[in-house]
Formats: C-alpha cells, structure tokens, sequence
C-alpha cells in the first residue's frame, strides 16, 4: 500500500505567484505530499510521458493527482486535457482543473474532456489554505485511488508489447 504522503501532487500553472501560493497553502494546511510543478500543457505531457527534461522518473515521479489551469500558454488546460485523457497510462490519473476561470463553457467542457473536478481559485490566501486542505483529505485521505503497482505493470506490459 502507498503511503498517502508520498502521493505527488502535479500542478500545472504558469503563473509562479500562484504556485508559491499554492506550495505556501499546502504548508500552512500541513499537507507533506510532494508538490511538482509544470508551466504550459506541452511541460505537463512531457513530464507525463517522460519525455525530454522529464525522462528521469525520480525527478518525475507519477502523480496522484494534477492541478490543471486552463490558461497556459503553449498548449493550454484544455488542450493537455484531452491529449493526457487519450492516454491510456494517463487517463486514470485524476485531474482537478484549478483556474481562475469561472465560464460556465469551460466548466462543462472540462468535464466532457473527463475532468475529475473543477475549481475556481479562491482570492484569499486564508481560503486556498482551506481548499489546499479539503484537496488534500479528499484525494489521499477520503479516495482510494489506482494503485501504483498496476500501472507499473501496465507499463511493462506495454514496454514489451512495442519492443515486438
């Protein structure tokens, strides 16, 4: 069994004020797990599939769950979205759109992409603290979620299935 702590949580933002907020929040929540971060949905893919700076699976490891913007430049939210969704090692990992938007078109369309939940970013400091929070019971304490071993097989699997 995973220990819950050790469960990385992946976000992806291109704004590093909104990242110090969200690492800062985390801290003051108490929440230890491992916070990794990314700037665009082209970062986000790459670290997913291991690919350029992300090959080393120590300096990135699998998430447990991705804190998704939707305004990033390169490949937006919504564009990683769907790509990391068509994915199928990808596809379980869950996903929480954490954007400042609060369009009732990208909040459907988030979820029709296969978003797990969608979150406006609060305004204060004091209510991230609390959102980072509820986040962080939710998806390591209340969920149980795939477990790693499988995905590791999965991975195997699918390794020696191309090498043919």
């Amino acid at each position: 069994m995973t220990n819950k702590e050790t469960l990385v949580i992946l976000m992806a933002d291109d704004d590093d004020d909104d990242i110090l907020l969200a690492q800062k929040a985390l801290e003051k929540g108490k929440l230890l797990n491992p916070l990794y971060t990314v700037h665009n949905g082209e970062e986000l893919l790459d670290y997913l599939l291991r690919r350029g700076e992300f090959t080393d699976p120590a300096k990135a490891p699998r998430p447990g769950v991705i804190l998704l913007d939707l305004n990033m430049p390169r490949m937006d939210g919504r564009e990683a979205l769907k790509e990391l969704k068509s994915h199928e090692e990808l596809c379980d990992i869950p996903v929480v759109v954490f954007t400042t938007s609060k369009a009732e078109e990208d909040i459907y369309r988030s979820y029709k992409l296969g978003v797990n939940s969608f979150i406006t970013k609060p305004v204060t400091f004091e209510n991230l603290i609390e959102v980072m929070q509820m986040l962080g019971k939710y998806w390591f304490e209340i969920v149980t979620l795939p477990p790693e071993e499988k995905n590791k097989a999965h991975d195997n699997t699918n390794n020696q299935n191309s090498a043919h």
